[in-house]
Order: structure tokens, then C-alpha cells, then sequence
């Protein structure tokens, strides 16, 4: 045990810390920085660009709500892109449904090498998934590109800072929206309203100008600091926030899903918008 403290500093007007019980990894990566260590609350933690990632103390609650919600939203999802997620925690929530493809873009190869040696409780074995494609690239160019269709696309990205900031752009959500099939959905996180309410604004009216949908959901992750966190939830032929219990219930049991914290009556309450929020929303 040491007294060494991590202060993360993504907020100029409010930080965190965690103490550094022991140091697992320091390093610079082509595209950002990265730290990882063991607290003992929360488990091995990630951090990028002194921004935390994930812990795997809570993980489960992020990337089960990012893989989940949407997924269990579909009838037969089939073909599934993630944008980000170098750390493999939500792939390997996407796995455990029968998709037929997971095709996951992540720039910074350094970051999946990392995850496989020192985050193995987090991503398992799904890079190593038959059914896994890696590509190594910029997933903006890969959506601008492409003309192959996918049943459900997440973006788990980073803020938007640093190489994570063209994941927010307008541009970026219409080539999402080019890359969905009809009923397709589009998940993305939008930090934490309470601090980032900028940044959900922005992206509920490029929503709102894109799909017939344009949906928000909540969920609290202890690590992500300022209260509850959105996801963004958006399609132009399925309403993830209106499917039925019923429908919910057994679609989780034909896919025989035991989890953590996704259950059908979280699916559906995820989707109550606090009236603050509505407002940044522009929902009133």
C-alpha cells in the first residue's frame, strides 16, 4: 500500500482522486498516454490522457447498459459495429448475444495490446472471438468510407478531447445514420449531464435533425464523477425505450443473458428523463 494518488483532471472545476495501491503500467501510446493501477475499492483501473476509463469495480454497469439496452431492442441483430472500446469490455458484452459479426474500430492498437495483458477480467477472451474483426484505424474514415450496413453501431469513446473529439461531430453521427440498416440503432455515450450538459445538447439535435428516434437513456457508473451519465439511443424504425416488457424479458431469455445490472425493468426505466435534462435536451 502506498499514499500515491491519482487526481484526474478532466473538469477544471472539480477532480477526483484514487489511490494508487499499485502501479501496474505507465506509458505513451502514438495517440495518447496511459496509466493503469489497482485500488482497492474499485479494482484495476485505466486511465487515458489522465481521463479514467473504466474500473473493473463498475464496469459492468457502463458496458452492460452500452451493449444491452440496444441489442436486447432488436429482434435478430446480426451484423454489430463498436467505435472505440480498446479495452474490450463491450465487446465482450456484444458477444454474449448470437450476432453474427462484431467489427470493432479502434485507433490505438497499443490500447487492445494493453487490454489483453493487464485487462483480462474486463474483455475475457473476445478479442480472440471467432467472431470478432479488429481493424486498427480511425473509425470516422472507416463510416465515411464504407459501404457495408450494420444492425447496431456503439460508439464507446472517449470524451471528446483528443483523438475522441470527431466522434461527436455531426458529419461523424450522419455516417452512422448512412451505415444503419433500416431498424438499426446508434448508441453513443454522452457523458455526464449534470457537468456535459454542452455536450448531450449538441448531440440530441444532430439526432434530432437524423432519425425518426432520437433517444436518451441513463444509467450511474460510481466512477464517471457528477451523477447520472447518457447514452444516446438512435434509430429511424425502432423505439429501444418502447419495446415491451414482455418482449424484453424474452428476448434476454432466449438468449440465456445472466447480468449484473441490465434487467428489462432497467431497460425500461433507463429511458425517464429527470426534467433538467428534458431541457437540455430540448424536450422542455
Amino acid at each position: 500500500m502506498t499514499d500515491t494518488w491519482f487526481h484526474e483532471t478532466l473538469h477544471t472545476e472539480w477532480q477526483a482522486g484514487m489511490r494508487m495501491d499499485h502501479l501496474i503500467y505507465r506509458g505513451q501510446t502514438e495517440f495518447q498516454s496511459v496509466l493503469i493501477f489497482d485500488n482497492a475499492l474499485l479494482g484495476r483501473v485505466l486511465v487515458l490522457d489522465g481521463v479514467v476509463q473504466t474500473t473493473t469495480g463498475d464496469e459492468f454497469i457502463y458496458h452492460e447498459m452500452l451493449a444491452h439496452v440496444p441489442l436486447l431492442a432488436l429482434e435478430n441483430p446480426g451484423e454489430v459495429l463498436i467505435i472505440g472500446g480498446g479495452d474490450g469490455g463491450c465487446l465482450e458484452e456484444v458477444l454474449k448475444h448470437p450476432v453474427d459479426r462484431v467489427t470493432m474500430i479502434e485507433l490505438d492498437s497499443e490500447v487492445v495490446d494493453l487490454a489483453q495483458e493487464y485487462l483480462g477480467m474486463i474483455c475475457g477472451q473476445a478479442f480472440i472471438d471467432p467472431r470478432t474483426e479488429l481493424r486498427i484505424e480511425d473509425g470516422a474514415k472507416f463510416l465515411a468510407e464504407t459501404n457495408r450496413r450494420f444492425d447496431l453501431i456503439i460508439i464507446d469513446s472517449t470524451d471528446p478531447v483528443g483523438p475522441g473529439a470527431v466522434l461527436f461531430s455531426p458529419e461523424f453521427y450522419g455516417n452512422c445514420s448512412r451505415c444503419l440498416t433500416p431498424s438499426g440503432i446508434l448508441v453513443t455515450q454522452n457523458g455526464v449531464p449534470f457537468i456535459q450538459g454542452d455536450e448531450l445538447e449538441a448531440t440530441a439535435q444532430a439526432f434530432k435533425d437524423l432519425f425518426q428516434y432520437p433517444r436518451f437513456y441513463f444509467t450511474h457508473v460510481p466512477t464517471y464523477m457528477g451523477g447520472a451519465m447518457a447514452l444516446g439511443c438512435a434509430s429511424n424504425r425502432t423505439d429501444a425505450g418502447a419495446v415491451s416488457l414482455a418482449d424484453l424479458t424474452a428476448r434476454q431469455i432466449g438468449r440465456d443473458l445472466t447480468l449484473q445490472y441490465y434487467s428489462p425493468a432497467v431497460h425500461q426505466a433507463a429511458f425517464a428523463v429527470p426534467p433538467y435534462v428534458r431541457a437540455i435536451i430540448g424536450l422542455g
